[in-house]
This record gives structure tokens, sequence and C-alpha cells, in this order.
């Protein structure tokens, strides 16, 4: 513990104490300095060190007698010092004034016998100088510290469960800074409990609930990098319900540097919570498809796409093809990427092939919809990828099922666009980044996504060079619609939490793993694969969003607890909403050489009578009939089931039945 540590700490103590201690403290003081200011006098008569005989002691008894009632008397002690100012001075010039009278009548004219006349003077002096300058070192010293204390009693109260090497250096880290006021360390080693570790105790963490009161805990820092995702969730179990914020550390990975600073803790995710253990990546088939290649990733600017991007960026293709609708998005990936991996906008800008060879990764950001024929088949030739991943689509439930017609579109046609491209152009492998809401699909969006994955498997089944595949999986994790951000950001805002259903339940998979999968799944490819992701367990919203609000220090508001904190709100299901979403539509699965992905057989049409059915929905679309696209997903797509009427904008406003003009052709 630091000097200033003690003088805090010591200060605290001083503060704490009762009004009445502390008069008895300033009293005792000031008769030290009666003592001390007579024996300075005498010294200073007599010009050496004096040793002090019984005699002194009637100088040293009259000081303190008249010294102290005459303070009394003039409110020296009802002054708090801390405060003190002109007044108090004032104050105190006036009791030594007739102090002094006393005194040196008493011990100068008067006389004592074996006290010089002169201490009479030099005394009352030296009190009123030692005196005034211990009121001076309070009002600065203390009442400094008291600001300092009471500023550090309103930081927030810091345990940190871990005393290893990482909980070290967040101390060391929490003590530089003026944010946070650490109370101590938590660790599940019983031979720490009780020892001092950088002068803060080690407890056993079942001290945790009686140390928030006692401590004034408001914040609990994990800084545990190295144990297993399973520990974890055992330890956020067991802090759940306790009244205090919980945030933690990075992983190992993160902390290789070996310098841990405040800007390392951050907010719990949910992968916090899921408790699985990540898979290492293959990396031979993380490399196959993409390594020193040509690659293309379309809607490279999305949450997948995106990840999709810096994934095989780290696996240094030759050239990366960011295909993007949405400017902003695309300079976004680009910039970053640029960033990451020093590529270059435009790989025809070098000027010989050894400048070429030199280049980490060339980036090349293209504006594009993949619903343009022209331009999918323009980029597709000009730069014959090796492998193309497909992540573009229209992916929001509710705005999809209002908007059918652009969502089919782009699912769909967007798909068959760019499948049909990557064939002419001899594009080896094409993978489409598919959803578990394909699977018996209750939505718009969940049947175009299983039309898509038909296009390709009926693709795959005619002949041509190019082996079409698709992955399938859940939610992934902060991702422009994960519910985590939404919830953390109701709760910063005291709530509700609004979910639409109390019962509904997700899979869930973080953005990095997820795109390490469909990598992988792509190189093990035969053509017209249709590959699942192991996603875990299904997690139910309802526990997430109690979680979130526990592990923030905080209660959830319900019958049970009038007086908590966050209210849970049910707002019902969106259109086209799912209580469960499966991602099998039917058993038989096989298994691949990667443990979290599977290999499913399902059904499709042939080529021929596919595109019969495409032809079908063109009309119904092109004519804006949404009821009758409806049927014909019905009757083509596999369980697929509205839960309601239609929705689509357009159509329930009536403007369907409005006469477009069209623009007259130019001569």
């Amino acid at each position: 513990m630091n000097n200033r540590d003690s003088e805090t700490l010591a200060a605290a103590a001083l503060l704490d104490m009762p009004r009445v201690a502390k008069r008895l403290v300033a009293l005792a003081v000031d008769i030290a300095l009666c003592v001390l200011t007579v024996w300075l006098a005498l010294c200073l008569r007599l010009e050496h060190w004096v040793r002090l005989e019984p005699v002194h002691g009637w100088a040293m008894l009259g000081s303190v007698l008249l010294a102290l009632p005459l303070f009394i008397r003039f409110g020296l002690y009802r002054a708090i010092f801390r405060y003190a100012g002109w007044n108090a001075m004032v104050s105190l010039v006036q009791a030594m004034a007739l102090y002094g009278l006393f005194y040196a009548t008493l011990f100068t004219v008067i006389s004592v016998p074996g006290i010089p006349r002169t201490v009479g003077v030099i005394q009352p002096l030296l009190l009123m100088a030692f005196v005034g300058f211990s009121r001076v070192v309070v009002r600065y010293w203390l009442g400094g510290l008291y600001r300092s204390v009471l500023q550090r009693k309103d930081m927030p109260g810091v345990l940190i469960y871990g005393a290893g090497a990482a909980g070290r250096q967040l101390a060391a880290a929490l003590a530089r800074g003026t944010e946070h006021r650490l109370l101590g360390f938590l660790d599940d080693d019983a031979q720490l409990h009780g020892n001092s570790l950088d002068g803060r105790t080690v407890y056993p963490p079942a001290a945790l609930a009686r140390l928030i009161p006692e401590l004034g805990v408001t914040d609990l820092l994990l800084a545990l990098p190295s144990i297993t995702h399973r520990r974890r969730l055992q330890v956020l179990e067991s802090l759940r319900h306790l009244p205090v914020r919980v945030r933690t550390m990075p992983g190992m990975s993160d902390l290789a540097a070996g310098r841990v600073s405040l800007n390392d803790v951050r907010e719990l995710e949910i992968e916090d919570l899921l408790g699985r253990e990540p898979v290492t990546p293959d990396a031979l088939l993380l490399q196959r498809l993409v390594h020193d290649k040509v690659v293309l990733i379309t809607g490279a600017g999305g949450s997948i796409g995106s990840e999709l991007c810096r994934q095989i960026a780290a696996c240094r293709p030759h050239t990366l093809l960011l295909v993007e609708n949405s400017e902003f998005a695309l300079y976004q990936i680009h910039h970053e990427l640029t960033a990451l991996v020093g590529g270059q906008a435009d790989p025809l800008d070098a000027e010989d092939g050894e400048e070429l060879a030199a280049m980490a990764v060339r980036l090349v950001p293209l504006l594009a919809s993949v619903q343009d024929e022209a331009r999918m088949a323009q980029i597709m030739q000009t730069w014959r990828p090796h492998a193309v991943y497909h992540a573009a689509a229209y992916k929001h439930v509710p705005l999809v099922e209002h908007n059918p017609v652009q969502g089919l579109r782009n699912n769909v046609w967007g798909t068959l666009t760019c499948a049909l491209a990557a064939r002419a152009a001899g594009v080896s492998h094409f993978v489409l980044i598919s959803t578990d809401k394909a699977v018996r699909p209750t939505n718009i969006m969940g049947a175009s996504k299983r039309m898509a994955e038909m296009v390709l498997q009926a693709l795959a089944a005619e002949p041509g060079v190019t082996t079409f595949s698709m992955v399938r999986f859940g939610n992934v994790l902060g991702s422009s619609g994960s519910v985590v951000p939404l919830f953390r950001r109701q709760i910063k805002d005291g709530g509700p939490i609004t979910l639409t259903h109390p019962d509904i339940t997700r899979y869930f998979m973080t953005i990095p793993e997820a795109a390490q999968l469909v990598i992988q799944a792509g190189a093990m490819a035969q053509g017209g694969d249709v590959f699942v992701l192991d996603m875990g367990q299904p997690v139910r919203i309802m526990d997430l969003a109690q979680r979130m609000v526990e592990l923030s220090g905080l209660q959830v508001k319900n019958e049970q607890n009038p007086t908590g904190d966050i209210e849970i709100e049910t707002t019902g299901l969106r259109p086209g909403e799912k209580l469960f979403e499966e991602l099998l539509i039917g058993d038989d699965t096989q298994p691949t050489q990667h443990p979290r992905i599977l290999r499913a057989r399902e059904a499709f049409q042939p080529w021929r009578e596919f595109e019969l059915t495409l032809q079908e929905l063109d009309h119904a679309l092109s004519a804006q009939d949404v009821p009758a696209a409806r049927a014909l997903l019905a009757a083509s797509v596999h369980g697929y089931q509205p839960t309601g009427d239609v929705v689509d904008w357009v159509h329930t406003t009536g403007t369907n039945d409005l006469t477009v003009s069209r623009p007259q052709q130019l001569h």
C-alpha cells in the first residue's frame, strides 16, 4: 500500500469519528502543544536543550489551565477545522491575546520560582504560532483528503475475481486511475484466502454476499482469462442473483501482449453466458479455397459478410473482391481491411508483376447489386474468382414480411443471378450463407432463403464445373439484428426490456466462429451440399434477458419482486416470427470431418421443374400479387405455413391497384 493510500485511510478513519471524539482529539493536540511550547520557550531562554524538572510542570500546567477554557469560550472547538477560515483565525488571535495577557501576568509580572520571567512572553507567542499552524495544516491537509475520501466513497467499489497475473495487472491499472475504488480480491485458491496482495485482502468467493454490504461493493471484475467456458458459466451463475455489476477481462489470446488496461474490461457478452467451448478451426480447411486465390464475397459490408472478409483476409488470398450494394458499408469494410492487411484498392495500379507479388492481399471494393445480371456477370468474367461466398440477403423477418416482393427478388433472384454468373465464369466453389429460418418457415424471409437453397441444389445437379453448397445456421451474436445490444441499451435506459414472447428460443453462435465454419464447410463441399452448423443448445430469450439484468447488478421487476429495477415486457410475436427455430427439415444427417459441421440430405426439385416454378413466381411478383406469390411458396417450399394475413405495405394500402405510368423512351 502506498503512502497516499495510507494517508487517505487515516483521514477516512479520523473523519468517520463521532464529533465528541474529534473534539477530544483537538483538546489532546492543544494540550500537547502547550507542553511543547513551554519546553521550547525554556530552551530559547536558556540557550540549550533543557532537561525538564518538576518545577517546570507549573508552567506547563498553567498553560493548559489558561488555554483550554479560553479556547472553549471563543469557540475554537466548535469550528470544523477543515473548513476553518478568517473568522476562526480572528477568534484564535483574540483567545491568544487574552491567554498571553494572563500567562505573562502570572509568570512574568508575578513570577514563579524556577521559571524564567521571559518564558511568560515567549511561550504565548510560540503557542499562538503552533496552534494557528495546526489549524492551517488541518484545513489544507485534512480538508483535501476529506474531499478525496468523499470522491472515493462515490466511486464504484470494485472486487477483482482472480488474484493471478491478470488480476494483479488489473489492480495496478485501477490504482493508476481515479474512477474505481479497489476493495480486494476474490479467488478460488484456498491458500490465498486471508492473505494480502498489494495491500488488498484476498477473500473466498463464498464470502461475496457478506462483503457486498460490508465493503460497499458495486462492481465485480472477472480477471479469469484462462478458465474454460464451462467454468466461466458456473462462476456467472453463482453471481447472477447478487446485487453487483459483473464485467470481464478478455481471454488469454487477447492478453498476449502481457499488459492489462482498464480499456480491456468489457461488458458481459452472450458468449460469456453460453458456456460452450470453441472448437479450434482446421487450418487446412480454412486455407483450401482461399489461400493465394481470388475470392469474391457478396454482402461484404454486412454482419456475416464483413466477418468472412476478415477471416479470409487472414488466410492471405491473392485478391479479395468486396461486393456490396451499400456505399457506406463498402467504405467501412474496405477501410478496415486496408488497415488490417495493407491491401491496395485497385490491383491494376501496380506497375509490374514484382510489385503485385509483394502485396499481401489485394482488395477490390465493388459497388453492385446482386440482382444486376450484367454487373455481376462483368465482375465474374473480369476476375474469374476461385470461390464465391454469397452473404448478400435481406434477413430482417418483419421488414421482409412487410416488403415481400423486394425480399424475394433480392434473396432468390439475387442468388440465382450470382450463381449463374459464377457458373458461366467457371468459378470452382459457390457457397450460400443460409439460415435456420429456412427450415419449415413461417415467414417470407425464411421461405425466400429456402428457395435460394433450392436454386443451388437444382443447379448443382446440372452439368458444370462449379460446386454449389450452402451453410445453414442460426443467430449470430453482435449482428445488426442481435437482441444483446438492444437489451443492454434498454437496461442502461432503465427498462423496460421488450420481448416478443416469454417462451421464444433461439440458437446463438459468435460471428467469428460462424464465419470460420462457413469457410471450412465450403471446403468440404462435393456439390449440392446442405451443411448445418452445430449451434449447441437453444437459448430461451427470457432467461437471457434475466441474466443480463442480474449481472448488471440490478433486479428484474415482476409480480414476485415488485420493487425490482428492470421490467420485462412481452409485446407479442411479430409478423412471421416463430417461437422455436430448427436447423433440419428431415432427420437424415451425416457427420463430416469437422465436429461442428453436419451434412444434411434434403429433397429438391430438378432444375427443369424448378425453373418453371421460378417463372410463375416471377410473374406473380411482377404483378405485385403477393397472395399468389405466397401460394406458390407454400406449394414449393416444404413446411412453409404463413402465420397470418398478408402485411405487405403496398398490398394492404391498395396501391397495387394503381396504374403506374412508364416514362416515355427518348427517340
